[in-house]
């Protein structure tokens, strides 16, 4: 049995877990979520808690039931807490600004780059230098992220471009006389 999918989802008060059949929905103060379970994981919830099964014993059952388990803790704790992503903006000229449901941003091209915020999705910049992306869903704000982050990643010699702020980056030495 997987390890992880032994450890019940605790489920905090203000959060509302409904559960059909193979889907379950959770609802809580960021939103509404919801994920169909794989056939070989059953999921019950019992005393505030939701405990992830195999229904039976391949391999692949009880992995499942672990990322089964992950997932449903990603969905509680996003609708409760929220998810947030933040990037950085390196470089001479390079900013970003929102303008509604569109995020706009200077990083070096001839024409400026239009990224249309997604549903579910909010975008701020606490700075010119800095993107903070905010989402319920832990996927999608890693998805939006790493959408953004596509457009100039960043490069070896200087560093510039938009990397997340925890990404560390290796610098490579400039090339010799």
């Amino acid at each position: 049995m997987s390890r992880i999918a032994n450890n019940p989802v605790t489920i905090p008060s203000g959060v509302d877990v409904n559960i059909a059949g193979s889907l379950i929905t959770v609802k809580g103060s960021k939103g509404e979520l919801s994920h169909d379970v794989h056939p070989l994981v059953k999921v019950e919830q019992e005393d505030g808690a939701l405990k992830t099964k195999a229904n039976n014993d391949s391999k692949s059952a009880n992995a499942l039931s672990g990322t089964t388990r992950a997932l449903l803790q990603n969905l509680i704790t996003g609708v409760s807490d929220g998810f947030e992503r933040k990037l950085e903006i390196v470089g001479v000229g390079y900013r970003a600004a929102v303008s509604g449901k569109v995020l706009n941003l200077s990083l070096g091209f001839s024409h400026p780059v239009d990224f249309a915020i997604p549903e579910g999705i909010t975008i701020e910049t606490p700075s010119q230098t800095e993107v903070v992306i905010k989402g319920a869903d832990k996927q999608q704000v890693g998805q939006v992220a790493a959408n953004i982050r596509a457009y100039r990643p960043p490069e070896p010699y200087k560093g510039k471009g938009v990397r997340y702020s925890d990404e560390r980056i290796i610098r490579k030495e400039a090339k010799k006389a």
